[in-house]
């Protein structure tokens, strides 16, 4: 334990997946964690769990498409803890998936929204708060379609490829201000967002044998794989690392 002892950390999307498991993580490892999602009972719940736990957390109802509701959220974090030093901008969804010449102008745009809209606003409005407590760390989930790109889900593709980017820039922009940006970039992951797409196409066991099928490790992740690489990027032992892609996806992309 004490990893991240004493550090405030806001995870967006937090209640399930790679959210939930991060945030419970972090917390084990003495983080005060703000678990914030859409989701009010489960991301409650995550809080209760931690609390239960002997952790410290709070819940708050967060749409990260909407940037007043960001600075608002990210303030009262801040007057209830004392400072932010980490954010885990992990919220997002897949979309559509439909060939590029099908989708509509807001079928796009909701996913460039929640994906990497969101991330602009809540590194937009952290960062004065982690200047003011002398530096922080701010973890992006990408994904590796964001690296090599995939026939099925253009604008979730394009989004995350965005967030490794928006990943480099901030990371040199907020470098002089001991404030690092990293993003992970998770392979195919278990979570309720992969499970669903799943259960839509009609056949959740064959889906997800044919997902395992795609990394050389024979079988996807699970959320605390990605999650412990968070908890890595979060820390201190990270301190020379910004601007990096932590690509955690069972040998997907070596091929």
């Amino acid at each position: 334990m004490g990893r991240v002892a004493n550090k405030v950390a806001i995870v967006t999307g937090g209640a399930q997946g790679i959210g939930r498991a991060a945030s419970l993580l972090l917390a084990s490892e003495g983080a005060k964690v703000a678990v914030v999602d859409l989701l009010e009972k489960e991301g409650k719940g995550v809080a209760e769990k931690i609390k239960v736990s002997g952790g410290k957390a709070w819940f708050w109802p967060l749409d990260v498409s909407k940037e007043e509701e960001i600075e608002k959220v990210f303030a009262e974090v801040h007057k209830t803890f004392g400072r932010i030093d980490i954010l885990v901008n992990n919220a997002g969804i897949t979309g559509v998936k439909k060939p590029t010449h099908e989708i509509t102008e807001e079928e796009w745009e909701t996913v460039m929204n929640i994906n990497t809209k969101s991330v602009f606003f809540a590194t937009k409005h952290a960062v004065p708060y982690m200047r003011a407590s002398g530096g922080g760390s701010i973890v992006n989930v990408a994904s590796v379609i964001g690296m090599v790109g995939s026939p099925s889900a253009p604008p979730y593709v394009a989004s995350k490829a965005a967030v490794r980017l928006m990943s480099k820039t901030d990371a040199l922009i907020y470098a002089k201000d001991k404030i690092r940006v990293n993003a992970v970039c998770p392979g195919y992951v278990w979570t309720p967002l992969i499970e669903r797409g799943l259960k839509a196409g009609g056949d959740v066991e064959a889906g997800r044998l044919a997902l395992d099928a795609l990394h050389p490790l024979g079988h996807i992740g699970e959320a605390d794989d990605v999650a412990y690489g968070i908890l890595y990027l979060a820390s201190d032992e990270s301190k020379f690392v910004t601007g990096s892609d932590l690509v955690i996806d069972g040998g997907y992309t070596a091929r």
